[in-house]
């Protein structure tokens, strides 16, 4: 049976992100919340929520001894299908500019920026919007031929700007940003699946029929 592994950083969305993990597998895995790095070694997938400021949560995953290094070895060498969930996603990224300048985990290359301010638009980011498809990706299988699927829930002041190689799914908010991110067995979704009811619970599926 394949074990998910939640990290649990203190982020703050992780019985929600638990419950739709449940949910999306249909009892066909296990789903685990863990703050504890040894637990990553056990796991056949990982998933990292994200609620908060950027440098408040790298500093959550850093602050646990051994668990940056404990996802190095299991995403970088072992290649163990990872997803990131909104600030989950950015932590992927180089280095972000929330409330100063913080370093990022550097897996995927680019920077995490704030939202200009535009006439008709407010930040947060809140709400469902609506998504454009760019790569026949695992995660949208069965969601990219349905229209009415492509509608996810955000809540971001943030966004990942990365190199186009990069980016699955647009989305436009002002300018057309990164809605799902993906280098080879690293995934990242700026919205919420677990707050984005079939859409969402389908692409986890998904996540977890890798």
């Amino acid at each position: 049976m394949k074990k998910i592994i939640l990290i649990d950083y203190g982020s703050g969305n992780i019985h929600s992100a638990f419950k739709a993990l449940q949910k999306a597998s249909e009892n066909n895995a296990e789903i685990e919340v863990s703050n504890n790095p040894k637990d990553l070694n056990l796991a056949t997938h990982i998933v990292l929520p994200g609620v908060g400021a950027f440098g408040d949560c790298y500093k959550g995953v850093t602050e646990i001894p051994g668990m940056l290094d404990c996802i190095k070895e299991n995403i970088l060498v072992k290649q163990k299908p990872f997803l990131g969930i909104c600030v989950g996603m950015q932590l992927l990224a180089d280095v972000g500019y929330e409330n100063g300048t913080h370093s990022g985990f550097g897996f995927i290359p680019g920077e995490v920026k704030k939202f200009k301010e535009a006439k008709g638009l407010k930040i947060p980011h809140m709400g469902w919007n609506d998504i454009e498809i760019k790569k026949d990706e695992p995660l949208f299988k069965e969601i990219e031929k349905n229209k009415e699927k492509q509608s996810f829930y955000f809540v971001h002041s943030y966004y990942f700007d990365t190199p186009s190689d990069n980016i699955s799914a647009t989305c436009d908010y002002g300018i057309k940003f990164a809605a799902s991110i993906r280098k080879g067995n690293i995934f990242g979704v700026q919205f919420h699946p677990e707050k984005s009811q079939e859409s969402g619970l389908k692409l986890l599926a998904n996540f977890i029929s890798l």
